[in-house]
Order: C-alpha cells, then structure tokens, then sequence
C-alpha cells in the first residue's frame, strides 16, 4: 500500500507548536492567542491542500529547465551538496527581500506577517502564491546546472529549518548568532518597529543581511504584525486585502510610471487608507480585534480546526488510493472549513450558508462510498426540508451558534 509520508509532517510539527504552548504557559508567557492561533493554523492547512496539488509540477519546471538551459553539469559530491546550500540560501534571501520591496510579491508575502503573535504557528502561514514566487526564484538552481534530485532533497531539509525560528522562547545564542539565523534574528524581521522594519531576509545564513546591509540586532522589545493591524481573521480576507488594495490603487494611478510603481513599487507607495475603506465596504463595522469569543466558540473553532486537520492528514497520506472526486469533495471541505473558521471567530451570520455547503460535500463523500439509492433519497430529502425553510434555519442555526436576543 503505497502513502504519501510527506502527511506525518502535519502531526510532527503540530507537536513542535504544542510543545511551545504548554512551555509558555509553563513560564506564564503571553506567547499564545487562541483566534491567533487558529487563523494561522488556517493558512497552513490551506498551503499543505494546494502543495499535495502543486508539489510535483516545480519539480518538473526545475527537470525541464536543467535539461534545456542549465549552464554547468554538476554531480553529486560534498562540495558540491555545500555550494547548493550557499546558493539556495542566497536565492532565498532575494526571494524574501523582493517579497518585500515588491508590492506583487508583497501581496503574497503580507499573509506571513499578519499575526500579532509570533510562535511556531506563525511559520504556517505560507500561502500558495508565495510558494509559487519562491519556486521561480529557485529555479536558478537548475540554470546553474544543480540535477533537480539535488535540489527537492535539499529543499525538503531546508524547508524544515525556519520552523524553529518563528518563537519567543530562545533567547540569543552566543557565537551562532554571528552566523546563522537565530529566533532573536527573526524576531527582529517580524516586528512592526520602524528600528526592525526591512531587515534579516535570511533563511538559514545571517551573513547575508551583513553582507547587503540589512541586518539588525535585536535590542528593543519587538511588537509583532503589520504596521497597519489587519483587525480581522477572515481567512480571504487575510489572503487577498492587499492585492484589492493595489487594484483600487492601480485604478487611481495617474499614468503609466504611476500605474507601474503601484505594481512593482514598494508597500508604502500603496496609499493606506485604501485599506479603511475596502474594510468599511466588505468586512463588518466591528473590528475583529474587538470581538470575544464565548468559551463555546472557542472550543467549537478549536474542536472543528482538529477534524480539519485529522481530514487533512489523511488526505494527504491516501492521496494515491482515493478517486479524483474524493479527492476534490476533499478539498473543497477543507477550504470550506479554514474559512468558517475565522468566520466563527468574527461571528459572521453567513456561516450558516457554509455550513450547509460541508453538508452538501459530506454527503456527496459518503455516497462516493456507499452509493445506495435510499441513503440518498433520504439526504436529498433532509438536504431539501433546510432548502425550503432555509432563512429561518439560518436565523435559528446563528442565534444558538451565537447567543444573539
């Protein structure tokens, strides 16, 4: 029975984060906010779906340009498994500091320093679209002439690394702090001081920050999250306020110079106030900051992000022994459920219509495996008894999901 043992990395790192949480907690650090917590657990299990979809076409983008453009023929051999190392890191360091003087790789690269808190759950939010952009960036390394099998061993262990340096808890380390990147160094990069502000791209090297002129060495105690708070847990909203932000932006550039600065200008030539207003338009008056959830609604957030996890895991471990309809009814729940969640969180009315959506799929998935006429008859007839009187379901379903008089 062949699985994808690429799933076991769900659980292995979700014991790293609750291990940190209970060590916090242990120190009475405040380290950890449930909605925070959750939102950035949304985007990581959205980014671990569309990898298990996407993996595989990198690795043939890097097997084509090696066999057609690469420069150099390079074998296997500890020297050059060292200069693999040197160059990945430094593409990574171009690929993380464009992602931040570019206003469209920003608006990929903004998701990861959204939270206001900073632990390991804050290195799960990688999206997509960012994988994407480092993907080309890291196509270099074929140019180069690095073979593609070098270079997926290589990410894979390189990938690991920068989990471990998303937390509170490590203090600086000595000499190491000199030439790797440490917590203290990454803590710096995700705070919001204007000190810290563009600084430590690194991934795995320091030198490089030293080299290009961007390091900064922790001092102050940093504050965590955009310079602008986002004030709210809506997992789209999360994903793609900035790219709406340079559309409107884009539409009221005056020019072609203009209209070019606002797509490959950096962040702050994106007037700010845009935000404000899309926010007034498209998200609820109260900010999600100001919003406490009952110990109801947190433990349902949390109750549903574990089923949501469990799903995926063993999405991504019988990715090869399930059909492609399974696998899409799969993914679309998931999604599905990443989104309630900030919902949820934000006590959004509309959770209901998503709601009977994951009723829809679970539904759809179950028949997949036991295509029975009469269960489905009966489905179809219960599904049809909340179609009919569905607003006042609704109404219902959100005031004992909320409490509303």
């Amino acid at each position: 029975m062949k699985l994808n043992l690429f799933a076991f990395a769900v659980p292995l790192f979700l014991f790293f984060m609750m291990l940190e949480y209970f060590a916090a907690r242990r120190k009475k650090l405040p380290t950890h906010r449930l909605e925070e917590s959750v939102a950035n657990l949304n985007v990581g299990i959205a980014e671990r779906l569309t990898d298990l979809l996407t993996t595989g076409a990198f690795f043939f983008v890097f097997l084509w340009v090696h066999h057609h453009f690469a420069i150099f023929n390079i074998k296997a051999t500890p020297l050059s498994w060292l200069l693999l190392f040197i160059c990945t890191d430094l593409a990574w360091y171009w690929y993380h500091r464009y992602g931040h003087e570019v206003n469209l790789f920003w608006s990929a690269h903004v998701v990861h320093h959204q939270s206001n808190d900073f632990n390991f759950t804050v290195s799960a939010r990688i999206t997509v679209f960012q994988a994407v952009i480092r993907g080309i960036f890291w196509s270099v390394l074929p140019l180069i002439g690095f073979p593609p099998e070098m270079i997926a061993i290589f990410l894979l262990i390189h990938g690991i690394y920068p989990f471990f340096t998303h937390t509170e808890l490590i203090g600086k380390l000595g000499w190491l702090e000199y030439i790797i990147v440490t917590p203290s160094h990454h803590r710096v990069h995700h705070s919001s001081n204007p000190e810290y502000l563009d600084k430590n791209y690194g991934d795995m090297l320091i030198i490089w920050d030293k080299i290009f002129g961007t390091f900064a060495e922790e001092k102050n105690k940093p504050v965590y999250g955009l310079t602008s708070p986002l004030s709210s847990y809506s997992f789209l909203w999360q994903h793609f306020h900035f790219f709406l932000e340079m559309i409107v932006a884009f539409k009221f550039a005056k020019g072609f110079r203009s209209k070019m600065k606002i797509i490959f200008g950096k962040p702050d030539s994106v007037n700010p106030n845009i935000r404000l207003l899309l926010q007034r338009k498209m998200l609820s008056r109260q900010p999600a900051g100001n919003l406490h959830p009952s110990k109801f609604i947190g433990r349902l957030v949390i109750v549903q992000t574990i089923i949501t996890m469990i799903i995926l895991f063993f999405t991504i471990l019988l990715v090869n022994h399930i059909s492609k309809a399974q696998l899409c009814i799969l993914s679309i729940f998931i999604f599905t459920s990443v989104i309630n969640s900030g919902a949820v969180i934000e006590q959004k009315k509309w959770v209901f219509h998503l709601d009977y959506i994951r009723l829809i799929l679970l539904t759809a998935f179950l028949y997949t495996f036991h295509p029975y006429p009469a269960a489905i008859y009966l489905a179809v007839f219960m599904l049809s008894c909340i179609l009919i009187f569905y607003r006042s379901v609704g109404k219902w379903y959100c005031t004992q999901l909320y409490n509303y008089a």
